[in-house]
């Protein structure tokens, strides 16, 4: 990998990377495009990755097509594929992580204690693998893009970090690979997580800026949709991701909710 990489950047020609677990929808097509349209060469990794997962969580049965996957990337222009196995990302004995302490305990982090450290020692090691000039990711996962951001920023680490939009169907519903989980029934519940957020932005639209008050509206749509059980739902810096009490700067809002199986995460930026 390192060697092809290395061909690939070869006079100069920037690479571009995009990280994703498999499973690839619009989403991740987004994101390809999207290095396709700024990087001279693009791979993408596909990795499941262990450590990112807690114990109960749905590691096992998380989807997994690599055929398939590698086909659509065939059809997109894909350069290169990096589809890693566990043992080569994590040798035998291997005790080694990256840690952005304090940001990797908030939001997903808090209920998913130590989901961000596997996020950021995956994602260090497929930088340091592959070398890319740029790597892209989804807002989807905004708490995950603003620790990767520290992350490389902190190590000082020569890659440039490039956020897409969330890609929705058209009823709004975030695409996730997690939405393989939900029945037709959860299917439906789970549009609260977009109304819930739409709610906020409409509030805040009318002149609402304390937060407390955009956070309990928007639960007011958990409370009319039971099937969803809400996990968080806050409004914080989308930098560091501290709670935010009065919005004056851009905003964070960003909910996170389970469906049978299912935990889906959703969020929207709010701007005075």
């Amino acid at each position: 990998m390192r060697a092809l990489g290395r061909v690939l950047r070869s006079g100069g020609s920037r690479l571009g990377l995009v990280p994703t677990m498999g499973a690839l929808h619009e989403g991740h097509l987004s994101l390809i495009r999207a290095a396709r349209a700024k990087s001279d060469a693009f791979a993408v990794s596909i990795f499941v990755n262990p450590t990112q997962f807690g114990p109960g969580e749905d590691f096992a049965r998380y989807p997994r097509d690599l055929e398939k996957d590698c086909a659509l990337l065939e059809r997109e222009g894909v350069d290169l594929v990096f589809a890693p196995s566990v043992e080569e990302m994590y040798p035998p004995g291997d005790v080694t992580w990256v840690e952005v302490e304090g940001l990797s305990n908030r939001l997903c982090g808090k209920s998913r204690p130590g989901h961000f450290r596997g996020v950021t020692t995956v994602v260090s090691k497929l930088f340091h693998i592959m070398e890319p000039d740029s790597a892209f990711f989804g807002q989807k996962d905004a708490a995950q893009v603003a620790i990767i951001r520290r992350m490389v920023r902190d190590l000082r680490m020569p890659v440039t970090i490039e956020v897409c939009p969330i890609v929705r169907e058209l009823d709004g519903l975030a695409l996730s690979s997690r939405n393989a989980y939900l029945t037709a029934e959860e299917r439906k519940s789970a549009l609260v997580l977009n109304r819930s957020l739409k709610r906020a932005a409409k509030m805040f639209e009318s002149g609402t800026r304390e937060s407390a008050a955009l956070i309990e509206g928007a639960k007011q749509e958990f409370a009319s949709e039971p099937a969803a059980r809400l996990d968080y739902f806050e409004i914080v810096d989308p930098d560091t991701l501290e709670p935010v009490a009065d919005i004056a700067q851009p905003a964070l809002v960003a909910v996170a909710a389970f469906l049978g199986k299912a935990r889906l995460i959703d969020n929207v930026v709010l701007e005075p």
